[in-house]
């Protein structure tokens, strides 16, 4: 092992350069058998997963970030350095899985040699063995071997092709790493160098010069460094004269003038392989067919949304009308039952009716990604965001956003212009995320009729106007960024465009089956938390006015000679006023007026900024609790609520589209505060994002409101 802990199984790590096929491999290796969680001390999102060798043996695969060199230019690439120049860490692998596109072999090895390097045990894994297949390319794998020194497999992630081999491969790395360990190292360091080395070789943690040098390029932002050992490799760095931008470049060249030679020698190309999807490119690509193609994808994928959605949400809606039926004419009446059904079944149901959707959204996302187009939109829209302050890789994260804003501005990690990469982050939550679906879905059916225009939903093109909106609105306020903020920087994308592939549909299926059970599982504790507490605080309140809203119900049913479940109607509507979540409601009630909301869309205004699917939670827990027909579904239940200030319907059509305005512009969740403060180390830019966010909403609202009514 490579540390003095004891650990219950070996650490594979799975490491290459993005749209190498590695994690296209890490699922075919670990099928199901995934966890996801973050790497320590930052917000990336680790993936990992148990594969079981020939042997019986169970190991850890990680899935690291995909990375180009050594010398990071980016988050994700210097978290690859961190971890993998730190012996005594978790994650330090016993052996890594390099993972190479066989077709741009010569552009993916740099990293390769310089891991090699650093001597760990590797496997170097050349990915696409169905591409050679299909178009002759001829790989000398046994020279390549040879060469590099290195045990060299070919597999296909896509069809599944030579992973057995892979795992034979492992087993017999992992129980003897010393013998796969190359004799001579693949570069040699310079002379200044070495003199530097030579200074630091007592005071560094290596395991060889490579190491050694690597530690003294990057011990500024090392976290295993200690802070004692910076200044002495700065003190070294300054006496020797050691530049090190100049020594990275120099190496790199080095490095590449060495293995360039061995890929030619090694792979033969049979023909133009990539001219389908360069002929693809010249139309998906073209400046003005490839901006009207992306939004008719994305306008087609909202249509989707509504149109396929709509009878599996009956269904779901149907199981979970019967559930609260049933729990009710089966325990006796009372408070647990009213919190059971009321609370929990009522503001679950309210919320996991909209997986569907939810699952239709990452189903379409997974494919634009497993067919190598969201690459494209990044390069595509390129020179507009630069005019906005932002970048091509901003892209990403925006269309990432319409899924979940934490992982998008996760993704900003890509970017390495500070000012781009701040704008991101700061315009990101504008965009629609899943969590708004729900939202969406209820409040257009009362915007907008159900009718068609041309074949075309109207309620499909509302939903489609509001994510684009949505859009709009960040690349606006990155503009308004732009000109506040004042840098010197400028920035350049730089991008790999991957081939263009059908998908594998077993990592759609995985994609969309980790998103939806994410989305159930975190969604779902804070609903139930969320409904739990609503249902409290509706349910009691202060004695004397609970006593008092008995006695007014008691006074209108006699009036009106209601009796029987009208009466129970009134006493519950009496008593949801009077609890203490009609008294906070009440409280919000003249903020809110002018946007044409009443104390009851306060309450789930407010317990919505815990997630903003619990809107649907929330109406559907005060409204349960405010009827006393338990199968009316809470579409249903909210369109027969009336003002009792107008005498109109509450969720008119003004009132609708006032609250989608504010969705669209309000901030996400409170999530998505805390990963802005992760990412920029402070309160500050996640202040100013939910302080305008916030004032551009209510504005906004208010002015539909007004206008509309």
């Amino acid at each position: 092992m490579h540390n003095d802990q004891v650990k219950r199984r070996a650490v594979v790590g799975l490491v290459g350069n993005p749209n190498s096929g590695k994690s296209s491999l890490f699922n075919a290796l670990t099928g199901l058998r995934q966890r996801i969680g973050n790497f320590p001390g930052v917000t990336v999102e680790k993936k990992s997963g148990e594969i079981a060798l020939a042997s019986g043996v169970g190991v850890e695969l990680v899935d690291f970030p995909g990375a180009y060199s050594c010398y990071p230019t980016s988050l994700d690439e210097r978290l690859v350095v961190q971890e993998l120049t730190n012996p005594k860490g978790d994650l330090f692998p016993d052996a890594i899985l390099y993972v190479a596109d066989v077709t741009k072999l010569d552009k993916h090895l740099l990293l390769f040699t310089q891991l090699r390097d650093l001597d760990l045990p590797m496997i170097l894994v050349l990915n696409m063995m169905d591409v050679i297949q299909e178009t002759g390319l001829q790989v000398n794998v046994a020279r390549l071997s040879r060469e590099l020194a290195v045990p060299v497999l070919l597999v296909s992630a896509r069809e599944g092709q030579g992973l057995e081999e892979l795992k034979t491969a492992v087993a017999d790395l992992l129980k003897d790493p010393a013998k796969y360990r190359p004799e001579a190292p693949f570069y040699e360091p310079g002379a200044r160098a070495r003199d530097v080395l030579a200074d630091l070789r007592q005071e560094l943690p290596a395991r060889n010069d490579y190491h050694a040098l690597l530690l003294t390029h990057h011990a500024s932002w090392l976290r295993h460094i200690p802070e004692e050992t910076r200044h002495l490799v700065q003190q070294a760095r300054v006496r020797h004269e050691f530049h090190s931008l100049r020594a990275q470049v120099e190496e790199t060249m080095e490095r590449y003038n060495t293995f360039e030679p061995i890929v030619r020698d090694s792979v033969r190309f049979a023909g133009d392989q990539a001219s389908r999807s360069e002929r693809l490119d010249n139309i998906l690509t073209h400046r003005i067919w490839g901006p009207l193609i992306f939004l008719a994808v994305m306008f087609l994928l909202f249509q989707a949304l509504f149109a396929w959605a709509e009878w599996p949400m009956n269904g779901i809606e149907w199981v979970f009308e019967t559930l609260g039926t049933s729990v009710r004419a089966t325990l006796v009446e009372g408070w647990l039952t009213n919190l059971l059904v009321d609370g929990i079944i009522a503001g679950l149901g309210g919320v996991l009716v909209f997986i569907p959707q939810i699952a239709i959204l990452f189903f379409f996302i997974a494919i634009l990604e497993e067919v190598g187009y969201l690459a494209r939109a990044a390069y595509l829209f390129d020179s507009l965001m630069q005019r906005f302050g932002l970048n091509g890789r901003s892209v990403v994260a925006l269309i990432s956003g319409h899924a979940c804003a934490i992982p998008a501005i996760m993704s900003t990690r890509t970017i390495a212009n500070w000012k781009e990469r701040l704008l991101t982050i700061m315009v990101t939550p504008l965009t629609s995320c899943s969590a708004r679906i729900p939202v969406y879905v209820i409040l257009i059916s009362f915007a907008v009729p159900k009718e068609t225009f041309w074949g075309f939903g109207l309620q499909g093109l509302a939903f489609a106007g509001l994510y684009f909106l949505g859009i709009a609105a960040a690349m606006l306020s990155a503009l308004v960024f732009k000109l506040v903020l004042k840098t010197p920087e400028r920035s350049f994308l730089m991008l790999e465009l991957p081939e263009y592939r059908t998908p594998v549909w077993r990592n759609v299926g995985l994609t969309v089956w980790q998103k939806v059970r994410t989305f159930v599982e975190e969604a779902g504790k804070v609903i139930l938390l969320i409904s739990i507490v609503l249902w409290g605080l509706s349910s009691f309140g202060p004695s004397q006015r609970m006593a008092a809203a008995e006695a007014n119900a008691a006074r209108i049913n006699q009036e009106l000679g209601y009796t029987g479940e009208a009466a129970e109607d009134v006493l519950a509507s009496e008593r949801l006023e009077a609890s203490y979540a009609g008294l906070l409601g009440k409280a919000m009630e003249p903020v809110i007026r002018p946007l044409g909301y009443d104390w009851k869309i306060g309450i789930a205004l407010l317990a919505s900024f815990a997630a903003r699917e619990v809107f649907v939670g929330t109406m559907a827990t005060i409204y349960s609790i405010g009827s006393v027909d338990d199968e009316l579904r809470i579409r249903e239940r909210m369109a027969e609520e009336i003002n009792p200030r107008t005498g109109q319907p509450v969720y008119n059509s003004a009132t609708a589209w006032s609250l989608l305005i504010f969705y669209v512009f309000a901030m996400m969740c409170m999530s998505t505060l805390a990963v802005t403060r992760r990412e920029t180390g402070g309160w500050k830019w996640p202040a100013i994002q939910f302080t305008f966010m916030t004032v551009l909403a209510y504005f906004s609202a208010m002015g539909v409101y007004q206008v509309l009514s």
